[in-house]
């Protein structure tokens, strides 16, 4: 739809929207002011305050922007929101902390629900459990969480919103002791697409809590979540390490030996990358290609010595600060790394062995790699996630023990954009014959396939079409990776 169809018309008091069939849906004034006071607050229209930052993306390479903005303050009003547009056959989008790389908080031309105004964090404890607001950021549940010494499975970016995080599975450097993100989801509150407020869990509305683990998005709006906490922190072991470019094929095979060692307490993720203009690295090696890890570890600190011993025995880094330090400052180590505003790039997939064919493959990729800002490498993953049934939950993907990925950054109006998003994609390719073939929903980007879907929820996919039917028969929710209500190919 274009851009100039999401102004107001001018000449009956109508506001043009897309639609779920394609074409545009013309609104009059009466409707729009009728939901406005239903839901308390008048809608966001372009220009108007609060305007800019409610749409807003962490990806700028996503060049999309909506007619109309909902910014809910409760259950009550996403059912509003979620009836008048399936009620118009209007194109619904979901915004929590707006990080998705693929965009999928904005729907162009369509009507957008804006959640950041339901951030509340309550934590139980006694009880070890949070309910949590779709509106939060990791940061703060992280926060919350943190004042009793405990937290959940969250990503590693604290500006991430939990929501979007959540509801495709859920990964971070707790992964390996606790699972998936999804697999420490207890309960949720759900709007599904006929505006009805469902509780879901494992006993209560079950088939719906089983896609929500993992396929979420698909299947309605969360307005509340409740995760199981684990005691983890104040204070743990980690940081940031780094070697010249020239040791990649001996840290990359050291890396191999000590991750497939590890104790679950003990997530590093490696990354190859062009060293960043901070303080904390030496002057002489900004802008140089470096080899360097990040490394969170969260058991008892008197054994630090012994677990990181496997890093400490590669010798000679030429930025080293690891060190005790609070579990949120682990946390949000990375943030400055992708900042909001850059043009986002990726390719990832699962992998479940580094074999000597992959990194050979990765140490030559770095070598030519003509990305400034790409990096290359690996997330560390395994340990308890692989010990659950493949259809526990949609997520899935229970073989997975790394994620592998080939990232992309840069300023806007950078003119080898184009060039620098088909040498990522070939990287991709030359890396997928070494993949388990499934990728991490969250990291998949606007022109990854309808194919790439199917195959990264593997044999859960027919169970999942199957329950979206029931919910979602309209596919109400289609501004995500989407499964579409409809019978599944043999072949899927």
């Amino acid at each position: 739809m274009s851009r100039h169809l999401v102004e107001r018309e001018s000449n009956g008091g109508r506001t043009v929207i897309a639609g779920l069939d394609g074409g545009a849906v013309h609104l009059k004034d009466d409707q729009l002011e009728g939901l406005a006071s239903g839901i308390g607050r008048p809608l966001l229209r372009p220009g108007v305050d609060g305007w800019a930052a409610a749409v807003m993306l962490w990806n700028a390479d996503v060049a999309k922007a909506p007619a109309l903005v909902v910014q809910a303050a409760s259950a009550q009003d996403v059912a509003a929101a979620v009836s008048f547009a399936r009620d118009n056959r209007l194109l619904l989008s979901i915004k929590g902390g707006g990080h998705n790389i693929a965009g999928t908080a904005v729907a162009e031309g369509g009507l957008m629900l804006d959640m950041s105004g339901m951030n509340a964090v309550s934590v139980d404890p006694e009880a070890r459990l949070a309910r949590v607001g779709p509106g939060c950021l990791l940061q703060d549940v992280d926060r919350a969480t943190q004042e009793y010494g405990l937290a959940t499975v969250l990503g590693f970016i604290s500006e991430v919103g939990v929501a979007g995080l959540a509801l495709g599975g859920g990964l971070g450097y707790l992964t390996r002791r606790f699972g998936w993100t999804v697999d420490n989801l207890e309960e949720v509150e759900i709007v599904p697409a006929d505006g009805q407020i469902r509780t879901a869990n494992r006993a209560e509305n079950a088939d719906l809590f089983w896609g929500v683990r993992g396929a979420g998005a698909n299947l309605g709006v969360v307005t509340r979540f409740t995760f199981r906490l684990h005691a983890v922190g104040p204070i743990v072991f980690g940081g940031f390490i780094a070697w010249p470019s020239e040791r990649t094929d001996e840290i990359l095979r050291a890396y191999r030996t000590m991750t497939g060692d590890a104790p679950r307490e003990l997530a590093v993720w490696l990354l190859l990358m062009q060293a960043p203009p901070e303080p904390f690295i030496p002057l002489e090696w900004q802008g140089r290609k470096i080899c360097a890890m990040t490394v969170c570890y969260t058991g008892e600190l008197d054994r630090v010595d012994e677990v990181l011993a496997p890093i400490r025995a590669l010798g000679k880094p030429i930025v080293d600060l690891l060190c005790e330090q609070p579990y949120t400052q682990i946390q949000s180590y990375l943030d400055d790394g992708e900042p909001k505003g850059l043009h986002y790039y990726w390719k990832t997939e699962f992998v479940a062995a580094l074999s000597d064919g992959l990194l050979a493959t990765v140490v030559d990729q770095f070598a030519e790699c003509p990305v400034p800002g790409a990096e290359l490498g690996f997330l560390h993953l395994g340990g308890a996630l692989n010990e659950r049934a493949e259809d526990d939950g949609a997520v899935g993907n229970r073989n997975a023990q790394y994620v592998l990925g080939v990232n992309g950054m840069w300023e806007p109006n950078e003119p080898r954009a184009d060039a620098y998003r088909q040498w990522i994609r070939d990287a991709w390719q030359r890396q997928r014959p070494f993949a388990t073939g499934r990728t991490y929903i969250n990291f998949q980007t606007a022109d990854d396939s309808q194919e790439r879907v199917r195959a990264s929820y593997g044999a859960n996919y027919a169970r999942l079409v199957d329950i979206k039917r029931r919910y979602d028969p309209g596919n109400q929710f289609r501004v995500n990776r989407n499964v579409v209500p409809t019978a599944v190919p043999e072949s899927g």
